[in-house]
């Protein structure tokens, strides 16, 4: 007998149900799960924790802690404050005024650091993908920085950002709303020589604003803000869209 053609069938059989199978359970992307922004945040902070040199990550340790310490958290603008009003240029040199935006319904208005940060840059891209769910909830995104134009327009190239990018030379509005802080000498020393922050700001002023994020209502008061000392923690993009769907009740 033959038992090689005996076996023949078995083989197609086997061979063709193990990708059925894999097929059959793979997930679609209506049953993707939820992934919090800080998940991906914490890794990338797992894995600097691992690589860097204890003086690195003692400075920046150190760094954080005077942030949370110089009050910048109490003083800032609160939920319930006005938002000051102001006019910053697109990467194009294009104006944007806040308040006329605001003429369109609810604005998230959000501070990066710089191009340079990889947790911003994290940040952007994710909210860039969800920029459909606050645009259809009826919000519109800001994102403000104080890198030069031509650093914002690489950021926004980069990431093929369609929100408004705002260029905030000298964190002049980032000021007016009291999240400005100045970073320690050892802390600036390191970005100085990692990545020459004077060339992406335009300045010698070491000065950072927070990677704070505000929901604005219409009438131009804050209903939402996320402060944090610590750069790594940002707003997570769920809870932004809760706070503006709020608005609609």
């Amino acid at each position: 007998m033959n038992y090689t053609l005996l076996l023949l069938p078995l083989l197609f059989v086997a061979c063709t149900n193990e990708p059925a199978s894999v097929v059959t359970d793979a997930p679609t992307n209506d049953a993707m799960p939820y992934i919090p922004l800080q998940d991906t945040l914490d890794a990338k902070k797992a894995a600097f924790e691992l690589k860097a040199d204890a003086g690195k990550k003692q400075d920046y340790a150190a760094g954080i802690e005077a942030v949370r310490s110089s009050g910048i958290l109490e003083t800032a603008h609160q939920v319930g404050d006005m938002a000051p009003d102001f006019t910053l240029n697109n990467p194009t040199g294009q104006p944007v005024r806040l308040y006329e935006v605001l003429k369109n319904g609810p604005v998230i208005l959000t501070w990066y650091r710089g191009g340079w940060c990889p947790y911003c840059n994290l940040t952007l891209h994710r909210l860039q993908e969800e920029l459909p769910n606050f645009r259809a909830a009826g919000a519109s995104l800001v994102a403000l920085t104080p890198e030069l134009p031509d650093s914002s327009m690489s950021t926004t190239e980069k990431h093929a950002l369609e929100f408004d990018i705002l260029s905030d030379p000298g964190n002049t509005v980032a000021r007016a709303f009291g999240v400005v802080f100045q970073l320690t000498p050892e802390v600036a020393a390191r970005y100085q020589e990692s990545f020459d922050l004077h060339a992406y700001n335009g300045d010698a002023s070491n000065e950072l604003p927070l990677a704070a994020t505000y929901v604005i209502g219409t009438d131009g008061v804050i209903t939402y803000a996320f402060l944090h000392p610590d750069y790594r923690n940002r707003a997570e993009p769920r809870d932004i869209l809760t706070a503006v769907q709020r608005l609609r009740k």
